[in-house]
């Protein structure tokens, strides 16, 4: 029987595994930003949303500190989820062009967006073993999607992790066959596709590394492949 991703959902939120992101997340959501100094932050791990029938899975990083960390979705509320929103929309993959806050009326479709950290890191840079004690919230999430055709990685971290998910799943052999790089494309076992992304940060998008263009080109090949 396919667990819910709802029962995923939950138990994302209330996870309390990694003490050192835990304690961060806390401080981030009681000092907050300025700029949102009047909001109550969400301050828990970040769980992933979006289509429990989607063909297509994202995968980032982590949750941003005021990001996802203060709204409680991941990709809302920061300059990454605005480039990547608009890009969905772009792709017919979103209802809405930005993804603001729970309440926006955003909503993916054929997607379901997740992360390989659910709570937002110090210097935005889990350790290995709190990758660990994540990842099999994502290998459950991908055993929840039965329709997943396609993959994508934001950045050769969420890269890595996907990789080792899918290792884990049995659903490839090496991870290091499926080498990271912005474009690549593998055809895997069993009808399935991966696509490595840059990641939609403001190092890379406000230097030119990843622009409107290039991740265009990535989302228009899932679609084609998801058509197929």
């Amino acid at each position: 029987m396919t667990e819910s991703l709802a029962h995923i959902q939950s138990e994302v939120t209330h996870c309390e595994l990694c003490p050192r992101l835990r304690a961060y997340c806390r401080q981030v959501a009681q000092t907050r930003r300025r700029q949102w100094a009047t909001e109550e932050y969400w301050g828990k791990p970040v769980p992933g949303w979006g289509d429990a029938k989607a063909e297509l899975l994202l995968v980032g990083l982590a949750p941003a500190a005021h990001g996802g960390n203060r709204t409680g979705r991941i990709f809302t509320g920061d300059r990454s989820g605005d480039f990547l929103f608009a890009a969905l929309h772009r792709a017919g993959l979103a209802e809405l062009p930005v993804s603001l806050h729970r309440g926006d009326g955003q909503r993916p479709r054929r997607i379901y967006i997740s992360a390989a950290a659910r709570c937002a890191p110090p210097a935005n840079l889990p350790t290995r073993e709190e990758f660990a004690r994540c990842r099999p919230y994502l290998e459950r999430e991908m055993r929840g999607l039965p329709r997943l055709r396609a993959m994508i990685s934001l950045g050769g971290l969420a890269h890595r992790q996907l990789l080792l998910a899918l290792q884990a799943l049995g659903w490839i052999a090496n991870p290091a066959s499926y080498p990271f790089a912005h474009g690549a494309c593998f055809a895997l076992p069993q009808g399935r596709w991966l696509w490595g992304c840059y990641h939609p940060s403001q190092q890379n998008t406000f230097t030119g590394r990843l622009t409107p263009a290039m991740m265009d080109v990535i989302f228009a090949q899932a679609m084609e492949k998801m058509r197929e």
